[in-house]
């Protein structure tokens, strides 16, 4: 199983980040380690000062496939959840700044974590994220610059998708640090699909 991320997928986040607005999907990669395991506490990494969380729709592979078309890409995913992809934010800056890639800040130990399954949808799809209670992201699958439909047919040119496998979307606006005691909450249409404590390492 791999996990597949999807960077700058919403305009408004891009923006609010300060990166340029992709021509092509940029594409990112955490390994199986990364996944947070049921009934794991998560624990605030000791090498960050900078934690951020970023709400995405994640759609999890059922068969396997390789330079798919887009009109036949949705045919591989048999269901879709919300998670959050966990970023060392200033780890990534200084990554960054070096021209270094990021996989310190975004590939650690239960860096992804997801929320309970649902079949997949057609249309539009609406996701959110709660922190303590206050709505702080919330998106809608319009707002993509790339469709999933785009995604998975760009991605299974490179990668070939596998049964198990799991695409991170994009997360919209609203991106934001989070500390010890917070408590967030993911929400697939109007469904509670996660909540999450962060705790002290």
């Amino acid at each position: 199983m791999k996990i597949i991320c999807v960077g700058r997928n919403y305009a408004a986040h891009a923006r609010e980040l300060g990166n340029e607005v992709p021509e092509d999907p940029v594409i990112f990669m955490k390994p199986s380690t990364a996944l947070l395991q049921p009934g794991t506490t998560f624990k605030y990494p000791s090498f960050t000062r900078d934690l951020h969380y970023e709400a995405e729709l994640v759609l999890r592979i059922g068969q396997h496939g390789r330079e798919v078309e887009a009109k036949e890409s949705l045919k591989l995913v048999d269901a879709i959840t919300v998670g959050i992809d966990f970023t060392a934010r200033d780890i990534q800056s200084t990554l960054k700044s070096k021209g270094l890639p990021w996989e310190k800040a975004k590939a650690w130990n239960q860096s992804a974590v997801i929320g309970k399954w649902h079949p997949m949808r057609s249309g539009n799809i609406q996701f959110a994220m709660k922190k303590n209670g206050e709505m702080v992201q919330q998106g809608d699958t319009g707002l993509m610059i790339f469709s999933f439909e785009n995604l998975l047919a760009h991605i299974s040119v490179y990668f070939s998708l596998e049964p198990g496998d799991l695409v991170f979307t994009g997360t919209p606006a609203g991106v934001g640090p989070c500390v010890v005691g917070d408590e967030l909450e993911g929400f697939l249409e109007d469904q509670s699909v996660f909540t999450l404590k962060i705790h002290a390492k």
